[in-house]
């Protein structure tokens, strides 16, 4: 999660913002029932302040390491990179800006051999002409753009998982 700041989204679009936080809460639902590592990023908090409360409080209770950050994307943050599993192939990328921490972080990762999956509800710009920008850019990157719903049952993939029924409900 890139960057889901309090004064970065107090400037967003409140639609944007709840759908941005819905996101959130059915991935960091599908990370605490399943083997998923959570990450997330804070860029310069002293100027921006610490991610969103509820989401923090979300983060903490998975054990979710925290990165500060000064560059744009998460992969020049000092500890990110050491940060992800030797093992790992596929990551989700959430978070705000899209044009540009999101599409940096995308695009560095890409570049590093990993299989990058955009939820399309869970990015935003302040603007949606960035926001769109920011998602073909993702696009031409090599990212899949999906949505947080598509992600899950993917994860899941059948209705007998013992996940199932907790996760389906976050969905409503």
């Amino acid at each position: 999660m890139v960057d889901v700041q309090e004064k970065l989204s107090a400037v967003m679009s409140e639609e944007r913002m709840a759908d941005l936080n819905r996101c959130a809460h059915i991935l960091l639902g599908a990370a605490r029932e399943l083997p998923l590592r959570v990450i997330f990023t804070e860029h310069y908090p002293k100027g921006l302040g610490p991610t969103n409360a509820a989401l923090r409080q979300d983060l903490e209770g998975l054990g979710a390491l925290r990165v500060e950050k000064t560059s744009f994307s998460a992969c020049g943050a000092s500890g990110f990179g050491d940060a992800l599993p030797p093992d790992l192939d596929a990551v989700i990328v959430i978070g705000m800006e899209t044009h540009v921490c999101v599409f940096q972080t995308v695009r560095d990762l890409i570049e590093r051999g990993f299989a990058v999956h955009v939820p399309i509800d869970g990015v935003v710009s302040r603007r949606d002409d960035h926001r769109q920008v920011g998602l073909d850019l993702c696009t031409r990157a090599g990212a899949t753009l999906t949505t947080a719903e598509t992600l899950v049952f993917d994860l899941l993939e059948h209705a007998g998982h013992p996940a199932f029924k907790a996760l389906s409900r976050a969905m409503r």
